[in-house]
């Protein structure tokens, strides 16, 4: 059986992976590449200064047929961006079994958005500011000898440091 560490970079190299998919999928199929710079007053995005309004969706708080209506209510309120977290918790229910189908299919999610002609940000946590059970954080992590969460412990912070050196 693969220890803690092993484990955990084993998902974060998972998710490492999505997201290189997610990126190649969206620049590939949806968007056309486009610098990204600051000036001290607003972001500027492909030479032209913007000011973006972001919508929070949950993917998982949705099944995925509703995701298509979801996101054009989002635009047609004005947002430019939609954002969400990773949800840990539903992409590891069970320690080192990995779920991206269904409600958590992330791929699919961001594709939507990509095609819908949003900008995506993804908040990959790993702890999920939104009214989210255990903060998205797996049940089984409490099990993990010596952990308290969000301190500065030994063993969250080998998670923190796992996650952060390899995204």
């Amino acid at each position: 059986m693969l220890g803690f560490r092993s484990q955990r970079l084993t998902f974060i190299v998972a998710t490492a992976l999505l997201a290189a998919v997610v990126s190649i999928a969206v620049v590939g199929g949806f968007f056309e590449p486009f610098n990204v710079t600051y000036d001290h007053r607003a972001l500027i995005i492909g030479g032209k200064r913007r000011m973006l309004i972001s919508a929070g969706v949950h993917y998982p708080r949705a099944t995925p047929e509703m995701w298509p209506g979801i996101i054009l209510k989002c635009k047609e309120g004005g947002a430019d961006v939609i954002q969400t977290y990773v949800f840990w918790n539903g992409h590891e229910p069970v320690r080192g079994q990995y779920y991206f189908e269904g409600r958590y299919d992330l791929v699919k999610f961001v594709k939507l958005v990509g095609s819908s002609g949003l900008y995506f940000h993804l908040r990959i946590g790993p702890y999920a500011c939104a009214e989210w059970n255990f903060g998205g954080f797996p049940v089984w992590l409490r099990d993990i000898h010596g952990i308290e969460f969000r301190t500065n412990n030994g063993p969250f912070k080998v998670l923190l440091f796992i996650g952060n050196s390899l995204l």
